[in-house]
């Protein structure tokens, strides 16, 4: 059981916070295997339904729900559910960015140790009085703008900026219901940026870089920590390994496939140690 940084608030008005997770099971490394890469907030959103047994006292959590936590509790479930999958410590590759070293090195860091910085404001919404005098509501982004701007912002940037301060405020000044594209994008550049950093004061967030030391040149230096990447890197089966995984255990146990695909990675590997252990004894080995 845990915590969220930040928070579900349902259509009630209630504030959910404290969440259960399942581990992964063969039927979520078989989805990692054969997701599309280029959708990963979908595929976050779809994980994290399966994994989150409870969100509050919503239970099952549907992808709805899911699609609707806000950015950095996702962020924070993915670590968890990496947590409870291999455990806390991770071991990462790097090349060290210095133009005179340029070497590969490894690097260990706890799961537990990254920073993670809760809401200092809990609420639906929220609302600023800009420099210019102008009123402005707005939410927090969620997994359902991630999902929907992903594919724009590795050809517009500035265009999914826009896109996503439109989805995000919910009013400007006086007027009733939210205010669309054109007049968020018709706001002054430094009303835009106060809202931008009124949004960043107020989410929750998960550290996204990580301070490492090269071994080899003894120097530091900020290494990117995508936790999407990250998590899907790692977690990401081949389908036909873990096909045979199971054709080698229902081969043996006779056991279904609905079973097998049940279990979870450690346990699964673990029946694969003790059966190639039992083989090897039957061979005539010592």
């Amino acid at each position: 059981m845990g915590v969220l940084p930040g928070g579900y608030w349902d259509r009630a008005g209630r504030l959910h916070r404290e969440f259960e997770l399942a581990t992964l099971t063969g039927r979520e490394e078989e989805l990692l295997a054969g997701a599309h890469a280029a959708h990963p907030a979908a595929l976050v959103t779809e994980v994290l339904s399966r994994c989150l047994a409870r969100l509050g006292d919503i239970s099952p959590v549907p992808p709805e729900v899911t699609r609707q936590l806000l950015v950095a509790d996702r962020q924070y479930l993915l670590l968890r559910l990496r947590r409870a999958t291999f455990g806390d410590r991770v071991a990462a590759d790097l090349v060290c960015p210095w133009p005179d070293c340029g070497r590969r090195v490894s690097i260990g860091f706890s799961i537990d140790g990254v920073p993670v910085e809760e809401a200092r404001e809990r609420a639906p919404a929220h609302t600023i009085t800009a420099s210019d005098g102008t009123e402005i509501a707005f939410r927090l982004p969620t997994g359902a703008d991630q999902e929907e701007l992903s594919d724009h912002l590795a050809v517009n940037e500035a265009e999914t900026l826009t896109g996503l301060l439109a989805r995000c405020v919910l009013r400007i000044g006086g007027q009733d219901g939210p205010p669309g594209r054109e007049a968020v994008a018709a706001l002054p550049v430094a009303v835009r940026a106060e809202v931008e950093q009124a949004m960043r004061e107020r989410a929750p967030s998960v550290e996204q870089t990580l301070e490492a030391e090269c071994p080899e040149c003894g120097r530091t230096f900020l290494a990117p920590f995508d936790v999407h990447r990250f998590f899907f890197g790692e977690l990401r089966t081949d389908a036909g390994a873990l096909y045979r995984e199971v054709h080698y255990l229902a081969y043996h146990y006779h056991w279904s496939e609905t079973e097998i695909m049940a279990m979870t990675r450690d346990r699964r590997h673990t029946y694969i140690d003790v059966l190639a252990d039992a083989i090897e004894v039957l061979n005539g080995g010592t």
